[in-house]
């Protein structure tokens, strides 16, 4: 393992390691094949599910750093799991997985729940660490323009409050 990354911009391997990811396909060969990579490859241990309505309750209810799904699956499908996803974490990458190279049905996915990727099966682990590592730096630069943004907001406040004691004083 490796020490904390003193660079708030990019992720150490220890802060890949402690990502809540997601991973959804109907199929449990593919969910486990996801699960070895991630945890073999980069130490993350997913959280993983065959069935998406379980995971949709899931990612209502927990904060996590990036979903991957599937595109074709019973009850409800990769887009509609991804919408579902985007309304709970707006800011969270979504990655649509598919063995149906269909152009329309992926300019429609990136179009209605906003992916941040989108792959074919059979996916090239290479790629897929690639799109894992970007979208946790993604998720992680988000999250610190919000922490900031929200102590600027604090700052400002601060200083209004200074700014107008200031007034009173030397009125």
């Amino acid at each position: 393992m490796t020490e904390t990354n003193s660079n708030p911009f990019t992720l150490s391997e220890d802060d890949i390691a402690e990502s809540r990811v997601v991973v959804v396909d109907d199929d449990p060969l593919v969910t486990s094949s996801l699960k070895n990579f991630l945890s073999l490859e980069m130490e993350i241990d997913p959280i993983t599910f065959n069935d998406s309505r379980e995971a949709k309750s899931y990612v209502e209810g927990n904060e996590i750093d990036l979903i991957i799904s599937d595109f074709l699956m019973p009850e409800l499908d990769g887009i509609q799991l991804l919408t579902a996803a985007r309304a709970a974490q707006p800011e969270v990458p979504r990655v649509l997985l598919t063995g149906y190279a269909d152009k329309e049905n992926a300019i429609k996915a990136i179009n209605e729940v906003q992916l941040f990727q989108y792959v074919e099966k059979p996916w090239d682990n290479s790629q897929l660490r690639h799109i894992v590592i970007a979208g946790l730096e993604r998720q992680n630069l988000l999250r610190l323009l919000t922490k900031r943004m929200d102590e600027l907001t604090e700052t400002r406040k601060d200083l209004e409050g200074l700014r107008r004691a200031l007034v009173r004083a030397f009125a």
